[in-house]
């Protein structure tokens, strides 16, 4: 089956909560060589705490996506709570119709994130922001699915987009945020939220591949 029921998609919550939570020290030292060194912290209280909040009740991959973007709203502090909170309750709000989530209703979800996003944000490609992860990934996926690819082959083609746009954000110089107070200095490293959505975009590619599998 090209799909994976919406009804079905609470291990793939629970695999991107466990990511965040695997990787928390990592994205605090990335965040730490040119930012405040919180970003793992804050995301790992956000993460683990709507864990705890679906682990033992029965919910669906785009309910669950919106609760997210609801608690990171309300319990991240700084930027990345607003900023991934508007991206996981647009991608529910596209989904939300959808009994099977396949390529094209994936595809639909992802690129309503990133446009809800683009309504709050002003950050664009080449900003060095987690924007250069998402933005590649989702042109990736939407090309991938009008060429016909199959939903596995389409994310796998989205996951190597976004370890390249994560990738990419090392030889950038800071345009937005408090990283760009160092300019020229922000440039070889990585940007913090553009590894944070590289690993959340490949934890839930991931999870919908070992769903599809099942």
């Amino acid at each position: 089956m090209d799909g994976m029921k919406n009804s079905a998609g609470k291990p793939v919550l629970l695999k991107m909560v466990s990511a965040i939570q695997k990787n928390k020290d990592y994205l605090s030292e990335v965040d730490g060589l040119i930012g405040d060194g919180d970003h793992g912290m804050n995301m790992n209280k956000g993460f683990t705490l709507f864990g705890d909040q679906i682990r033992d009740k029965e919910i669906s991959f785009t309910d669950g996506l919106n609760e997210l973007g609801n608690l990171l709203f309300s319990k991240i502090g700084g930027s990345m709570g607003p900023i991934y909170g508007t991206v996981f309750m647009g991608m529910a709000g596209a989904g939300e119709k959808f009994e099977l989530i396949d390529g094209a209703a994936f595809a639909a979800m992802l690129d309503a994130g990133l446009t809800d996003l683009g309504d709050v944000v002003e950050a664009k490609v080449g900003d060095k922001t987690l924007v250069d992860t998402l933005s590649p990934a989702n042109d990736a996926l939407q090309k991938a699915v009008k060429e016909g690819k199959s939903f596995p082959e389409a994310l796998v083609i989205m996951k190597a987009a976004a370890e390249a746009g994560r990738d990419s954000t090392k030889d950038l110089a800071a345009k937005l945020g408090r990283s760009s107070r160092l300019g020229e200095r922000s440039r070889g490293v990585l940007d913090a939220g553009a590894v944070s959505c590289c690993i959340i975009l490949i934890s839930m590619a991931d999870g919908i591949l070992e769903q599809l599998k099942a």
